[in-house]
């Protein structure tokens, strides 16, 4: 089984400055910063086409099911790289290390009068007799919000 979540994200902004921003480091540390991450490292390297971007996080579990604190325990690392073939398009995979799943998919960025959309498509894998699809649920929640906070500083960080 799988799930998949498929999430739009816009700006009020050209393609040209969104992938700029993708492209700063001090952008994904403030989208970490947002999400309460304890601790995180963020590596970037070139820039549009062939640019690679590693992110590596660490959270507190906080508010996750019982069921699901047993397998990651108190604090959840994860770790999302993005290989840009283009500047408007990505393979991204999300990696919890040491547990059982993965998630892979893509990012697009759009333009249309001057309004860039990021489109994330991701496919969430977790390998767990019984309880998989219910914790392939919980991540594809904690995706959704994590980009919507991503989002949320984008737009603030564009607007100056």
């Amino acid at each position: 089984m799988s799930k998949r979540i498929r999430h739009e994200l816009t700006y009020d902004a050209p393609l040209a400055d969104v992938a700029a921003m993708l492209a700063d480091p001090a952008f994904r540390e403030r989208v970490c910063a947002f999400q309460g991450v304890t601790r995180q490292t963020v590596a970037i390297d070139g820039s549009g086409a062939g640019m690679t971007v590693s992110i590596d996080q660490v959270q507190p579990a906080k508010g996750i099911p019982a069921f699901a604190t047993k397998f990651v325990g108190d604090e959840v690392n994860i770790v999302q790289q993005e290989t840009w073939s283009t500047v408007d398009r990505a393979a991204l995979t999300v990696t919890i290390p040491g547990k059982p799943g993965e998630m892979e998919g893509t990012v697009t960025l759009t333009e249309a009068g001057g309004v860039t959309t990021e489109v994330v498509d991701l496919e969430i894998k977790v390998r767990i007799p019984l309880v998989g699809s219910k914790i392939e649920g919980l991540i594809g929640d904690l995706l959704t919000k994590a980009l919507r906070a991503e989002n949320k500083v984008g737009r603030e960080y564009l607007a100056g």
